[in-house]
């Protein structure tokens, strides 16, 4: 097969898994090693992020990169998924202020625990909860720390509401709508979700899975972290992992070579900096 390297943006078609998103590039590309950045429903669009060959080992560096999404929640209305790929469970009467909309969404701004849903591939015991979900069991994952940095309204048309959100890596969008249900007393769910932006990738760079864009050098997949340029006798030594002089910097940071090639993923470890990562040659 080919020998293809660095990230991918691809825009999710509704309808479709993170899962067989991969897929279409590997038989789009002709690549085995395909991997993503963080999974998006069925029923979401947007930017998925994809590691191509040895960006897939870079990909978990893009977790705390912040997500932005548009979409549209129901008042009035719950289901079983929080989201409208869910069955009907109750339905209500609507009279909610935009000012108390508006006050339930900005109290959600800011860090917190956050529960994720019973429909989610989240796994408990090796099992994935919506997988016992769709049995009749109960399962409950460990609530999770999320951080909602926006969450305003962009439109409403009666019980829907059009927003924009900037949240965290591993926050459930359609539980934040539930939540906002919650708080206004009569229930809600998301009705549509599109991922537009992970950091600085925006889905507006992206294109279909099965017609792949330009993909972006391995560098790009840690252009956020510091970078640590190196001598060439410093490369020399860090392509084999050694380990090098501090670098007086928090959290990992990339280090390139005198060419600006990325050679690995370092971390300062009191009086030394030891590797997390090397990119070395090819697969």
């Amino acid at each position: 097969m080919t020998t293809i390297e660095g990230l991918l943006l691809v825009d999710k078609p509704r309808g479709v898994t993170s899962h067989d998103v991969v897929a279409t590039v590997r038989r789009s590309l002709g690549i085995r090693k395909v991997g993503h950045a963080g999974t998006l429903d069925p029923m979401a669009t947007g930017l998925l992020v994809l590691g191509l060959g040895r960006a897939t080992r870079l990909l978990r560096f893009l977790g705390e990169l912040p997500k932005t999404y548009t979409g549209t929640f129901v008042l009035g209305v719950e289901t079983t998924t929080l989201d409208a790929d869910g069955d009907v469970t109750m339905t209500s009467t609507v009279e909610v202020r935009d000012e108390a909309l508006t006050s339930a969404m900005s109290a959600l701004l800011g860090g917190s625990l956050q529960q994720p849903p019973a429909y989610s591939a989240v796994k408990v015991g090796g099992r994935k909860l919506y997988e016992a979900a769709r049995a009749g069991e109960e399962l409950a994952a460990q609530p999770r720390r999320i951080r909602v940095d926006r969450f305003d309204v962009t439109e409403r048309r009666g019980a829907s509401v059009d927003f924009v959100a900037v949240v965290s890596s591993g926050t459930y969008v359609r539980v934040l709508a539930a939540d906002v249900g919650a708080a206004l007393g009569c229930g809600a769910h998301l009705a549509a979700l599109r991922r537009t932006a992970i950091g600085s990738f925006s889905v507006g760079d992206a294109s279909p899975p099965d017609r792949p864009g330009d993909v972006l050098p391995l560098a790009a997949a840690v252009e956020h972290l510091p970078q640590v340029p190196l001598l060439e006798d410093e490369a020399r030594v860090a392509r084999h992992g050694s380990i090098l002089g501090p670098a007086g910097l928090e959290g990992p940071y990339a280090v390139v070579d005198p060419e600006g090639s990325l050679i690995g993923i370092y971390r300062d470890d009191g009086p030394k900096a030891r590797p997390e990562m090397i990119l070395a040659g090819s697969e």
